[in-house]
């Protein structure tokens, strides 16, 4: 049932992890895919589904400048918490402690994903961002339990706490992260890409516990209530484990192959369904590779004199410029078209 047009369209393709970029065209032409009958395939091949709004290069260089700033901080702070008894400059330390490993397996990550894809893994390594993303949103429900417990702790027989060494190294730590965040969101995509996204948050994390250690130096300075120092510990915990929730539950929602949260399932199928000539859309998945990475994949069933390349081009268009989906897969079916009725049951439902 495959007609004799072919469908050119321009696209591109990122070898060698994205970094070299070449456009070029190539004309798929309807093929026989037999499922009983022949019927129109075809593909949209555009991986530069990646929309980058913040290069690659970039999105490094701003995890290593915020590496080497956390990583000194960190070391202060430590110290400093040591020095003054505070638990307020310990939790944060022990935050920047974590903030270090999760800048430093973001990097890994993408590191891991520029490599190249292989017939082992065909859409590349790319799922290493997600899993470093899902990594440090656990680790940040760990760092906010332990700081939980020990304020708990404190609440019980709160110690004495150096409150003036204490807002002086807290106030060096709230600068060294606004400088972290500054070259986080300067040279990398952190609004978008949700591996520098979950190691940004790690950052507003130090940055809020930096901003609660000063607050709680400021009232224990001023009315030796020490109970402060456990107070707003616990509100700063609480506030990194509600940023950590939305990394966590958006990386289980892309590994559980979940559509786009930006995407309406059944407004991508009424929209299909209003092409010329289409007469039933099923089998329709829509699913994310990586941050920016999104593909389609669906059957389209067509009037049996209808021109399906003519079909083809048009739902790779709408798909690409309409919806922002550079990846998809449509196979053109008629009325002669036979399904296995076992894969048809297993077929979601749209």
């Amino acid at each position: 049932m495959s007609s004799n047009k072919s469908c050119s369209h321009e696209h591109e393709h990122d070898h060698n992890s994205h970094a070299k970029q070449s456009q070029h065209k190539h004309t798929h032409d309807s093929h026989d895919h037999s499922h009983h009958h022949g019927h129109g395939h075809g593909h949209d091949h555009s991986h530069g589904l990646l929309h980058h709004h913040g290069s690659a290069s970039g999105n490094r260089q701003g995890l290593i400048i915020a590496l080497i700033i956390t990583t000194v901080i960190m070391v202060l702070e430590f110290i400093g918490g040591l020095v003054t008894n505070s638990l307020a400059l310990l939790s944060d330390s022990g935050h920047m402690l974590s903030d270090s490993s999760s800048l430093l397996l973001s990097l890994i990550a993408f590191w891991f994903a520029a490599k190249a894809a292989s017939p082992k893994r065909t859409f590349g390594n790319h799922r290493f961002e997600i899993l470093a993303a899902l990594l440090n949103a656990v680790t940040l429900f760990v760092v906010a339990g332990f700081i939980i417990v020990e304020a708990i702790e404190r609440f019980v027989e709160p110690p004495e706490v150096a409150s003036g060494t204490m807002i002086l190294i807290a106030c060096i730590g709230l600068v060294a992260n606004m400088l972290s965040a500054y070259f986080l969101m300067r040279k990398g995509d952190v609004e978008h890409n949700l591996n520098m996204r979950s190691a940004y948050l790690h950052v507003i994390g130090d940055m809020l516990g930096s901003i609660g250690a000063i607050a709680a130096g400021l009232i224990m300075l001023a009315f030796n209530w020490y109970y402060a120092d456990p107070i707003i510990s616990v509100l700063v915990a609480l506030l990194i484990l509600r940023s950590a929730w939305g990394v966590l539950k958006q990386s289980l929602h892309i590994l559980m192959e979940g559509a786009p949260a930006r995407l309406d399932q059944q407004q991508v199928k009424a929209s299909l369904l209003r092409l010329p000539h289409v007469i039933d859309v099923h089998d329709l998945h829509i699913w994310t590779i990586t941050s920016q990475m999104e593909s389609l994949s669906c059957h389209i069933v067509v009037e049996d004199d209808a021109d399906q390349q003519v079909v083809l081009c048009e739902a790779i268009k709408l798909a690409k410029e309409q919806f922002g989906i550079a990846h998809s897969t449509f196979q053109i079916e008629t009325s002669a078209t036979e399904h296995d009725p076992c894969a048809a049951a297993m077929a979601p439902q749209t």
